[in-house]
């Protein structure tokens, strides 16, 4: 078969048969009388065979040596192009998430999208100084699409660009409230803390759901920085973990901070006043605990809570109950 119908059957160029030959890849088996290539069905076959191995990401060089290298291992062939194939979706992946936030900030002109693609290069920077200056600079210059703002707030370890993180997605306000609540499901605990600590700092209603649901959580460290966040914003749920935030002495002065707040509300004072009481007779066993206890019921008005105090200055725990006097004193005036 000559080289014309060849390429016309294999689909491979006869340019590209003539590369091959060049390289050794295909040599013609013959010559016709007149000196044109003649292409035997053992050629056909390895061109066939050539394209095949092309067709997975092969170099011209690893085919050569897959067809004539009795040594070469198509195992390890194998294993390295499953590597080389996932670096290479991996690099486009990022490229593509990368036109996607461009297109999201809606660029007007070629010097916008430059200056989106410097602030999402610069929230990727070594530099802790650069990454904070970015995220500054997202509700100043240049818009950042959130999703970038969430996910160098959900990896950032350094503390000071970690606040201006949050800061940025706070001003972002309800539209980065998505991608953050889907960091409380991730499976690294450091992830979820960010997220939880981002989502406390945006002061919307609909943030304070997501933080109501999140009292639910299975990572103990969640539920807290979600019941510090809710104090404040009145949610009576977070009633519960507050009070053991105290008793063990996790956060525990924001924790009595948080229940004030919410013991501001007259109808909610005697109900934290009765479940600090009931905590206290949990805690028997630990004096310490009963200590940070006594001193929040300082902050909780209302007669429920001077009650407790008076029983609690006759108390067998010297400590607890001159914490309990002391607070009397201050409450009456004397």
């Amino acid at each position: 078969m000559l080289i014309g119908e060849v390429a016309r059957r294999s689909g491979v160029s006869a340019r590209m048969l003539r590369h091959y030959e060049s390289l050794g890849l295909v040599r013609p088996t013959g010559r016709t009388g007149a000196g044109y290539r003649e292409y035997s069905s053992e050629d056909i076959r390895r061109i066939f065979h050539i394209e095949s191995l092309r067709s997975l990401g092969l170099s011209l060089r690893e085919v050569g040596r897959a067809l004539d290298d009795p040594g070469f291992a198509p195992s390890d062939l194998v294993d390295d192009l499953v590597r080389r194939t996932r670096e290479r979706i991996t690099s486009e992946t990022e490229l593509l998430t990368r036109l996607h936030r461009i297109d999201a900030a809606e660029p007007a002109d070629w010097e916008d999208v430059l200056q989106t693609v410097a602030l999402l290069q610069a929230l990727r920077s070594e530099s802790a100084g650069k990454r904070q200056h970015a995220a500054l600079s997202s509700a100043e210059e240049m818009p950042v699409p959130v999703e970038a703002l969430v996910e160098a707030a959900l990896s950032e370890t350094d503390p000071n660009v970690a606040g201006a993180l949050r800061w940025a997605l706070a001003q972002a306000g309800d539209t980065s409230l998505t991608p953050l609540a889907e960091g409380l499901d991730s499976a690294d605990a450091e992830v979820r803390k960010r997220a939880v600590q981002s989502i406390a700092e945006i002061p919307s209603e609909r943030a304070t759901a997501v933080l109501s649901d999140a009292l639910t959580s299975p990572d103990l460290v969640v539920r807290r920085y979600a019941a510090l966040a809710l104090g404040p914003r009145g949610v009576e749920d977070a009633v519960p973990t507050l009070i053991d935030m105290i008793a063990d002495e996790a956060n525990d002065v924001d924790a009595a901070d948080a229940l004030a707040a919410l013991a501001g509300r007259p109808a909610l004072a005697d109900q934290i006043a009765t479940a600090l009481i009931t905590r206290l007779a949990r805690a028997a066993a630990d004096p310490p605990a009963r200590r940070r206890l006594t001193q929040a019921l300082a902050d909780i008005p209302g007669t429920k809570a001077s009650h407790a105090l008076a029983e609690l200055s006759q108390d067998e725990d010297q400590s607890v109950a001159l914490t309990a006097s002391y607070i009397l004193k201050l409450r009456t005036g004397q």
